[in-house]
């Protein structure tokens, strides 16, 4: 059987706007010593977007990758995380911004912030493109959060569907 046709639920001018009003909030806690760190892989498209909206609010953070994998194939968080490659460069000492595209579970968020003070840096934010609803708290929630997303599976902009459909423009459901 295929998969549903996707729904847009946010359209790419919107997800702009968004990242925008995100660079906006954050320039002013960061400086150009700050590592952004994107959780990959789906973090890609938004931290690639984030980044250049910093530079244009006059930020020029560098850039680091830690690549966490939770879901697999799978719909459903496997309820573990499994560090595949931490940070690339030493962060000891300085701010640390976390970017990631979605926030469900937590876990890949509260992992990354775990190896973020584990490596010595000085201070650690964290920044989600959308965060979904869950039934119950989770820690530590995300100092930005750019879209409040319905509790549905959504694609596009970087989230996938088993690898796929990442590259759409906007983000959809697919249920």
């Amino acid at each position: 059987m295929a998969d549903p046709t996707p729904t847009v639920l946010l359209p790419e001018a919107e997800i702009a706007r968004i990242v925008d009003a995100l660079a906006r909030r954050i320039a002013p806690v960061t400086d150009d010593e700050t590592v952004a760190a994107v959780l990959l892989t789906g973090g890609l498209w938004f931290a690639a977007d984030l980044t250049r909206a910093l530079s244009r609010h006059g930020r020029n953070v560098r850039f680091d990758a830690l690549w966490l994998a939770s879901y697999g194939d799978d719909k459903t968080s496997r309820g573990k995380i499994e560090v595949r490659s931490g940070f690339q460069r030493p962060i000891e000492g300085r701010t640390v911004l976390i970017l990631d595209d979605v926030f469900d579970t937590g876990l890949s968020l509260a992992e990354s912030v775990r190896i973020a003070r584990e490596a010595g840096a000085a201070r650690v934010l964290t920044c989600v493109f959308a965060r979904k609803p869950w039934p119950e708290a989770r820690a530590p929630e995300p100092d930005f959060v750019g879209w409040e997303a319905p509790n549905r599976f959504l694609v596009g902009y970087g989230l996938d569907h088993a690898g796929g459909l990442r590259g759409l423009p906007d983000i959809c459901a697919l249920d």
